[in-house]
């Protein structure tokens, strides 16, 4: 089960992902909030800090892709987010709760 108790921003990546995508510190981690949908996306060398995607909704209905190291303390590492592609959206609807 995956418990997000805090965030980890590098400012590279808070750049691109705001430059890039779109998309403020704000909103992703927002989405956190909102009961998202959690998958594991690849296993990590290190023990216990495997590579996670989570999909979800902000309060403000923006449909978000956050990708994000999951660490043994909890927090989440975010790497990038963006808004959901079509098919993410129809995997999210099939399973939030």
């Amino acid at each position: 089960m995956v418990i997000i108790e805090g965030f980890i921003w590098v400012s590279d990546i808070v750049d691109k992902i705001e430059t890039k995508h779109g998309v403020s510190l704000s909103e992703a981690e927002n989405m956190f909030t909102i009961n998202p949908v959690f998958s594991k996306m690849q296993k990590s060398h290190i023990k216990g800090e495997d590579l996670y995607r989570a999909l979800g909704q902000t309060h403000s209905g923006r449909y978000l892709a956050v990708f994000f190291i999951y660490k043994t303390t909890r927090e989440a590492l975010i790497i990038s987010a963006r808004d959901m592609a079509e098919r993410e959206k129809k995997y999210y609807a099939k399973r939030k709760k």
